[in-house]
């Protein structure tokens, strides 16, 4: 993309999920990945942003795992804009922000995660100024037992107001500091 005019190509900026050991794709990650997919299928035009950096113990970024599901389910390699670094949620928003400015984009972005997942960086994205497609979550719920599901639902629920205040401690220093 880099250098082209986006036209009506939309990104999609996919949430990574901590790799087994060996570095495969969890079932949470294969999830997101397939949501993703199907929905860019069903879009047309889009570019997937595939995020998350190396996931202890194998060294794999879940970035480079995530676009090596993208490219085996037939997706060309120009239409996939690797973001590797980061190593949570609130830095894939910042990183993927700045990598979409780079690039020149300044549209929609379509968000995709897990159902427990995605309020949070639905809102961390708008944070950032970008407008926000919601990409229907996959129809598996992300654990299978109960307790599992409960689990990330509360944890969850403390993230979100942490990164909230995160971000809104790092737009009041840009502001501040006249960036």
């Amino acid at each position: 993309m880099a250098g082209q005019a986006w036209g009506d190509t939309l990104p999609v900026v996919i949430f990574g999920a901590k790799l087994k050991p060996d570095g495969a794709p969890t079932r949470t990650l294969r999830l997101r990945v397939g949501a993703a997919h199907a929905f860019g299928r069903q879009r047309g035009r889009v570019v997937y942003v595939p995020t998350g950096g190396p996931s202890p113990p194998s060294g794999l970024r879940e970035a480079d795992v995530m676009a090596d599901m993208l490219r085996a389910m037939g997706v060309p390699p120009d239409a996939i804009m690797v973001e590797g670094t980061a190593p949570d949620t609130l830095a894939s928003v910042i990183r993927c922000t700045g990598l979409l400015r780079r690039q020149g984009y300044r549209g929609p972005v379509a968000v995709a995660s897990s159902a427990y997942h995605l309020p949070r960086c639905l809102l961390l994205m708008r944070m950032m100024g970008w407008r926000v497609v919601r990409v229907p979550p996959p129809d598996a719920p992300a654990a299978q037992r109960w307790g599992r599901r409960w689990f990330w639902r509360l944890r969850e629920g403390m993230a979100l107001p942490w990164d909230v205040l995160l971000l809104a401690c790092k737009h009041l220093r840009a502001g501040r500091d006249g960036d």
